[in-house]
């Protein structure tokens, strides 16, 4: 295995290629029980991580806490309600209070765009980005990712689709950096009042046509509408939205044979996807969330377990 040269995990807009296929293949391995690795609950024995969530979250934080444990370390969640950020203290007092307390890294979730990136260069401890506002959820792109390579095969030369709230998702920018640099063709799809007008500019293909969009895909990534952060409706109503914009059964005609369906969750069933396509062969919703395990194991020993 080639050295580690990264501290946090921040972001795949500045993650090289050969970095992301690094976490892709660890996780790989831990997937398939690679002997090289066994017994993994040993590998971070004695290291404690911290989960600092300042937003909601289920199968993120769940899955890190897992990840965790599969691989020996302790963990500790906070909640953003249950911590002293509720009475007036500081992001960084916190993480300093933290790192005095002896944890090896730090998984932060928070609604501001930049703050794992600042965290980063005030504590001495690994910082993972979980999700900061719209900006980026490094994470859940590489499971997105490592899904559908495990589905498709090579990234190369496939055509992926996401569609839906494209402006205030984190997941599609984080996943849009990702599958470029490994040589997909992303087309971004979605309302033009949902879709940044840089993007264009990035090399991927926007439509507003949902059926253009999806017809010659080999998957197609749904994202849900982030109404908690939009300050200004985007569109008619959610009925409208789902008419033009939703994946329903009879769409599934339109769909290579083999194509398939993802969402990072959680699901808004009935707005952009019905339930007979979300519970269908084609949906690999519930293998992306037990991938992320496995790639989460795969960040948490790169980043604590061998030294940058």
């Amino acid at each position: 295995m080639k050295k580690w040269q990264h501290n946090s995990l921040l972001g795949l807009e500045y993650l090289p290629a050969e970095d992301i296929k690094q976490i892709l293949d660890l996780a790989k391995s831990f997937k398939e029980g690679d002997a090289d690795l066994l017994p993994t609950d040993s590998l971070l024995r004695g290291k404690r991580v911290i989960n600092l969530f300042m937003e909601p979250s289920t199968r993120t934080r769940i899955a890190f806490e897992i990840a965790t444990k599969s691989l020996g370390a302790d963990v500790i969640s906070i909640m953003g309600e249950a911590s002293s950020l509720t009475k007036g203290e500081t992001l960084h007092d916190t993480a300093m209070n933290v790192q005095a307390l002896g944890a090896h890294g730090i998984i932060l979730r928070h609604s501001s765009p930049g703050s794992p990136l600042l965290l980063s260069e005030m504590v001495q401890v690994p910082i993972i980005n979980a999700g900061d506002g719209s900006h980026e959820h490094p994470s859940q792109a590489l499971l997105d990712i490592f899904t559908l390579r495990e589905k498709l095969g090579s990234i190369e030369g496939k055509k992926i689709t996401i569609l839906g709230d494209i402006l205030f998702s984190r997941v599609a920018r984080s996943n849009l950096w990702g599958l470029m640099k490994l040589g997909a063709k992303v087309t971004l799809a979605g309302p033009s009042t949902l879709l940044p007008d840089e993007v264009a500019s990035l090399g991927v293909k926007v439509s507003h046509n949902l059926h253009n969009a999806i017809e010659s895909a080999d998957a197609i990534m749904l994202l849900r509408i982030q109404h908690e952060r939009q300050q200004a409706s985007h569109f008619p109503s959610l009925s409208e939205y789902s008419k033009m914009f939703g994946l329903n059964k009879p769409l599934d005609k339109l769909l290579k044979r083999e194509a398939i369906i993802l969402h990072p969750g959680p699901i808004n069933r009935g707005v952009e996807i019905d339930s007979e396509l979300a519970d269908s062969s084609k949906s690999v919703i519930l293998q992306q969330v037990r991938n992320g395990i496995f790639v989460r194991m795969a960040i948490l020993y790169l980043l604590i377990g061998r030294k940058p």
